[in-house]
């Protein structure tokens, strides 16, 4: 069974054995005995401009659902490189893929949110993106699944009717309508502007439409296909043994799922949330006030349903493993894996018992943290690159393989060429805007290697050091003997706080930099 070094093949139970290589990858500090910059090493032939593109992306996956993954572990991992320190700077849906699409920061494509000031399709310009810019290098742009949050329904800000729109830099659109995205047994699409009822398991027929586009007669043009798939995000209709379903009238328990497969369901039943040293611990008291709301102790009974909570995510997530194998094929027996480029991803981490919170959007890694693998023409197989990576980097990547510029400054940069590097540190700024209202940031901050500095909007802050504190549960942001550290990230934090383009960290700087933040430019 294919799977990531380091992990076993059976279901794990101890904390390491989970995070295994993917999850600790930013933790090492080695030297490379150099204080300057790092130049990068070429990794990959630069694109002839007949290179295909798939990007694979999943809602809400977080990096230790992958080892219930065998086949995406076996072919993408085993077959090609696995980023060790993937991150989404806003981890949640819309700035998620809206950095995916432009190569920027939510600071600076404006879509920061779900709903509200800045939020979701109504705040997203999406004249100047990746597939704008491939399409005028030649590539047919191909895009199946769920959009941006919000694409279908009436645009608040205009009242106009979104279900009929046709987003530029597509040639071929198979885009599910909110809210009928999270209808994992029925939707509605927009397909190439006609609105139809599709049935079918959401997995399924997202990756169904995928292999038809992929396969269509191109006439020797490169393609560009995105298939962004629901899964695990919840969704409806509740099942058999789901908490909605066995709790109706307690309202605490009752939370959502996602939807499995019908052959998934029940799949993983025996297993249990790993018992983790941050999972529903009694004492959060070291975490920000700011962020108290959200911490609360789980009853047993609640505890047992964020328990199926967890089952029904990685049931799905079999699903999605199918959806990546099947793709994979098709490319083979079509003859076009050898020159695709296949990039796996997710929008953004999630936690359903780290520091007793159940979702996204927090400062801290089981959040932050994104599955980031990939295989194509010239990269090695079996590989595992350790410095942290984005998904603006992404947008950036899939644009220098195409040789499509955008017209507008790129936050992110081409990862390619640091793939044979050695191991590098870099500044990453983080920031997260509440759901319902993008006018003002929830918090700001900065990721350098294994250190988390965040300043939340009430002005408390925390620091963690995941080299001694992989679980972030030790804030040192009073300790004395680490002030110098917290005034270096702070003043990292400043600085990328509001960057564009060359502004933003673009630079490389060797691996033992990140035990002494005090080294950085601030």
């Amino acid at each position: 069974m294919g799977r990531v070094r380091g992990w076993p093949a059976r279901t794990p139970r101890t904390p390491r054995a989970l995070l295994a290589t993917l999850a600790v990858g930013a933790l090492a500090v080695t030297g490379i005995g150099s204080d300057a910059a790092s130049t990068p090493t070429p990794a990959v032939e630069r694109p002839d401009g007949r290179t295909n593109i798939l990007l694979i992306t999943a809602d809400d996956l977080a990096v230790r659902d992958l080892v219930f993954m065998p086949k995406t572990l076996e072919l993408l991992q085993e077959g090609g490189v696995a980023f060790g320190d993937a991150l989404a700077p806003t981890p949640i849906c819309v700035p998620a893929r809206a950095s995916l699409l432009t190569g920027q920061y939510a600071h600076n494509h404006g879509a920061v949110t779900i709903t509200g000031h800045g939020g979701g399709y109504a705040s997203f310009d999406d004249t100047n993106t990746v597939p704008v810019a491939l399409q005028k290098v030649g590539y047919d742009t191909l895009f199946a699944g769920k959009y941006i949050n919000g694409y279908g329904k009436v645009n608040p800000l205009t009242g106009a009717d979104t279900e009929h729109d046709l987003p530029p830099g597509w040639t071929d659109w198979r885009a599910t309508i909110d809210p009928s995205t999270y209808r994992f047994d029925r939707r509605r699409m927009n397909i190439n502007g006609e609105v139809r009822r599709v049935p079918g398991y959401a997995t399924e027929v997202m990756t169904e439409q995928t292999q038809d586009m992929i396969t269509g007669d191109r006439d020797g043009r490169p393609w560009f296909a995105w298939v962004n798939y629901v899964a695990p995000h919840v969704g409806g209709p509740e099942g058999p043994g789901d908490p909605r379903t066995i709790h109706p009238k307690d309202t605490r328990a009752a939370f959502k799922t996602t939807v499995p497969a019908d052959e998934d369901r029940g799949y993983y039943q025996r297993v249990s949330i790993p018992n983790l040293p941050y999972s529903f611990p009694d004492d959060t008291d070291d975490l920000a006030k700011a962020n108290k709301p959200s911490h609360r102790r789980f009853t047993k009974l609640e505890k047992r349903a964020l328990r199926t909570v967890y089952q029904r995510r990685i049931e799905a997530a079999r699903g999605i493993d199918r959806g990546v194998a099947a793709l994979v094929d098709t490319l083979e027996e079509t003859g076009q894996l050898d020159r695709t480029l296949v990039v796996f991803t997710s929008d953004n981490g999630f936690t359903v018992d780290a520091h007793n919170l159940n979702g996204k959007l927090y400062p801290w890694d089981d959040s932050l943290r994104i599955p980031v693998l990939m295989r194509g023409p010239g990269l090695p197989q079996g590989h595992e690159v350790r410095t942290a990576v984005t998904n603006p980097d992404l947008a950036a990547t899939l644009l220098g393989v195409a040789g499509a510029e955008v017209n507008h400054p790129l936050d992110g940069v081409d990862i390619l060429p640091w793939v044979n590097a050695l191991d590098q540190v870099r500044a990453i700024p983080i920031e997260g805007w509440p759901g319902g209202d993008g006018s003002r940031r929830l918090y700001m901050g900065v990721r350098l290697g294994a250190w988390t500095y965040v300043r939340f909007r009430g002005g408390e802050e925390e620091l963690y050091d995941r080299a001694t504190d992989e679980y972030e549960m030790r804030n040192l942001a009073h300790d004395p003997a680490s002030k110098p550290v917290l005034l270096a990230l702070k003043r990292l934090a400043v600085r990328y706080r509001d960057c564009m383009g060359a502004q933003c960290p673009q630079e490389f700087y060797p691996a033992a930099w990140a035990a002494d933040p005090t080294r950085f430019p601030g």
